[in-house]
């Protein structure tokens, strides 16, 4: 399996990880499996939203004598009361969940603590001022976590974090779908069928922004609800009208700016083999370009998705890397200098355009690359 750095943490990270929803009704023996499966393909990122005590003990006794071989996105602010999963901004309940969480684990250190579930303008503004953020940072001093991340669905709030300069990395919803709507501090907007029902044009601004900004700053995203709960990926349910693959989906959220890792909250064994087989753009069913060019309703013309699909340029340009670039550079009042020495360190640069054109006779959303390659050749000049 394909590594990433997540961001400047120094965490390295399989390009697709274990989210948790698919252990919650399962037994010891699963938890076992399920990390060998993982083990066996070089998979190690597991998320765990859930502060189910079943959970984390389970987890904790499959994670014996291999500890270090995973990381684990461990949460703040989930509690478990009345048996079920709550979330909380009582700084109380989230240290002893946390240390709850630590002891059931069998662990003294969470890879990334990540705090949980920060939708609104006035959630981020009681974690700044309610000593949330504060305890985290604590907890990084001590030890007790490596890395300080934040979960979200919305782009503005998740974007104000990340300008913040506290949190190192960003636990986001990504799909074709989501991507298309635009901040709402009500997460079940963007599963609200209504807002599909309209023709729908291009990524979301503020979405591409956040994605762009988090690699400018070296923030880096795990990717939650890369299936939109499953309904993507059957044609029935999803918002498209169109089925995706797993595959597919895993392709399109890996090729988002930032991106590190995708969270398969698989609910067998068979989907998390599935998942954990997922071998890139090469692998059977998992290009994505043309089932998005078949949404009856949703259309991506004049963006550039980063699919590939442009390539083999025959000067050797990365095309998709150069256009990434030059819109982290577009995105900034002035040329970041990280951006600017990652466009220096490339072998073949948008100079080298002969603007033959063909690439365009290949880009399945019509983008007008050799416009791209002039501007990247006088912005970064």
């Amino acid at each position: 399996m394909e590594i990433r750095e997540l961001g400047k943490t120094g965490i390295q990270v399989g390009i697709v990880g274990l989210g948790c929803e698919g252990l919650l009704d399962k037994g010891p023996a699963y938890y076992v499996e399920a990390l060998d499966m993982m083990e066996a393909r070089g998979a190690n990122c597991i998320d765990l939203y859930s502060p189910s005590p079943d959970l984390r003990s389970n987890l904790g006794a499959a994670l014996k004598g291999r500890r270090e071989r995973f990381v684990l996105q461990g949460h703040l602010c989930t509690v478990w009361e009345d048996g079920q999963y709550k979330c909380t901004r009582n700084l109380a309940k989230v240290r002893a969940s946390f240390e709850d969480q630590l002891a059931r684990l069998g662990t003294d250190c969470l890879d990334i603590g990540m705090i949980h579930y920060v939708d609104s303008a006035s959630t981020w503004k009681r974690i700044l001022e309610g000593g949330i953020l504060d305890y985290a940072r604590e907890l990084k001093k001590a030890g007790a976590i490596r890395s300080i991340g934040l979960s979200s669905h919305n782009p503005l709030v998740a974007l104000a974090a990340v300008e913040e300069g506290g949190i190192e990395v960003l636990m986001f919803s990504i799909n074709p779908c989501y991507d298309l709507q635009p901040p709402d501090e009500d997460v079940e907007q963007l599963w609200n069928r209504e807002k599909y029902a309209s023709s729908l044009l291009n990524m979301d601004a503020d979405r591409a922004r956040l994605y762009e900004t988090c690699m400018e700053r070296g923030v880096g995203i795990t990717v939650m609800k890369a299936f939109g709960g499953g309904d993507l990926l059957q044609a029935d349910r999803s918002l498209a009208g169109v089925a995706l693959t797993a595959r597919q989906a895993i392709g399109y959220a890996l090729d988002r700016p930032a991106v590190a890792c995708v969270l398969a909250g698989a609910h067998s064994l068979k989907e998390l083999e599935e998942c954990l087989d997922y071998g890139g753009a090469g692998s059977p069913d998992a290009d994505y370009a043309d089932v998005l060019t078949s949404f009856p309703r949703i259309r991506w013309q004049g963006h550039c998705m980063y699919c590939g699909h442009c390539a083999p340029c025959k000067e050797h340009i990365d095309i998709a890397l150069v256009i990434k670039l030059l819109n982290l550079a577009e995105a900034q009042p002035a040329v970041p200098e990280t951006v600017r020495e990652h466009y220096r360190a490339l072998h073949v640069r948008a100079d080298a355009c002969s603007q033959c054109g063909v690439c365009e006779t290949r880009c399945p959303f019509e983008v007008k690359i050799r416009e791209h390659m002039a501007r990247a050749r006088e912005v970064f000049s």
